[in-house]
């Protein structure tokens, strides 16, 4: 069975979205082994500098990259990567294990999103499109997305 850890930056305050995760924790749990960890986000005031913005980037980088363990396949979200339909998405996760990837990190950034030197530490940057999503929200996506992935791996209905 397919190993899959969400590394996020951040905690989930709003109850709607805690809720929503909660759902697709629980609707993938028949489906692949799933962990969620949560690090913790680097704190910065609102008009923050360039330089202050990019060491909080540094620091929050390097959180994800030392909770990596070294044999798991690194995707990381950022708006720079590649953009999958739900198919191609579908088809990566089931050829993955296929080419020896039977554990998956999925990495989420913070608000300002992910570090360069995280990003290089990654196998795979996905992108879910040029728009900005808060990261609390980026985790339900990507856990719906995951679990649509395995629907259709199985040939399985979807809910339209």
């Amino acid at each position: 069975m397919i190993s899959i850890r969400i590394i996020a930056l951040g905690k989930i305050k709003e109850s709607y979205l805690q809720d929503g995760v909660a759902e697709y924790v629980k609707r993938l749990g028949a489906m692949c082994k799933l962990r969620i960890v949560e690090l913790p986000d680097e704190k910065s005031p609102p008009d923050a500098a360039p330089a202050e913005i990019g060491r909080i980037k540094e620091v929050e980088g390097q959180r994800l990259v030392q909770a990596l363990a070294t044999d798991e396949y690194c995707i990381a979200l950022d708006s720079a990567g590649t953009q999958l339909s739900s198919y191609k998405f579908a088809e990566k996760l089931a050829r993955l294990p296929l080419d020896g990837h039977s554990r998956l990190a999925f990495c989420i950034g913070a608000s300002y999103g992910i570090s360069e030197s995280a990003l290089r530490r990654a196998d795979f940057c996905l992108s879910f499109g040029s728009m900005t999503f808060p990261h609390q929200l980026m985790r339900l996506i990507l856990l719906e997305q995951i679990y649509r992935a395995f629907k259709i791996n199985r040939g399985e209905p979807y809910h339209k």
